[in-house]
């Protein structure tokens, strides 16, 4: 059972704020040492605290030092390859929210065609559009014939499997 969502924000009391800082890396420790185990990975943690001189290290300065080493004789290239930092991550984000944006923005300019299609079907009047919707609408009523062209063509297929039935058989 996973806990209560906990709003992300600066706890301003003084007492809550520690409570819940040695909670959190007590946690934190806890997790990594899991994740160690279960998954027979290298990992360690530094913590700092500003009211504390000495940092908080798990698992210890030898087991820091190793992983640390470890880390830095990875090949640049590879290091960089698999780390995410704020700008790429953020760059990230939204190279995909615009490719969704595009895509949106499309369907929305091909659904208000399909509108103004049937709106100029029912009153036969499609003076007053511009070039680009023109175009548009043009593009709209050609996939809706081709649609058209399909099914028929499906239920042309159809009607010949179908079996015929004779008059006293």
């Amino acid at each position: 059972m996973g806990g209560k969502k906990v709003k992300l924000a600066f706890i301003t009391k003084d007492t809550a704020r520690k409570a819940t800082y040695k909670i959190r890396v007590k946690g934190l420790m806890k997790k990594l040492n899991e994740i160690t185990t279960l998954c027979e990975i290298k990992a360690c943690a530094i913590v700092f605290n500003p009211e504390i001189v000495e940092p908080q290290i798990w698992p210890s300065i030898e087991g820091v030092q190793s992983v640390l080493n470890q880390f830095i004789h990875v090949p640049k290239f590879d290091r960089g390859r698999k780390m995410l930092n704020h700008e790429s991550y953020l760059k990230e984000n939204i190279e995909k929210l615009s490719e969704k944006l595009t895509k949106k923005t499309k369907e929305n300019r091909k659904m208000k065609m399909t509108i103004q299609m049937y709106h100029f079907l029912e009153k036969g009047n499609i003076e007053g559009l511009s070039t680009v919707d023109h175009d548009d609408l043009t593009y709209v009523i050609d996939e809706k014939m081709e649609e058209i062209n399909m099914k028929m063509m499906e239920m042309e297929i159809n009607d010949q499997r179908a079996p015929r039935f004779v008059n006293g058989s």
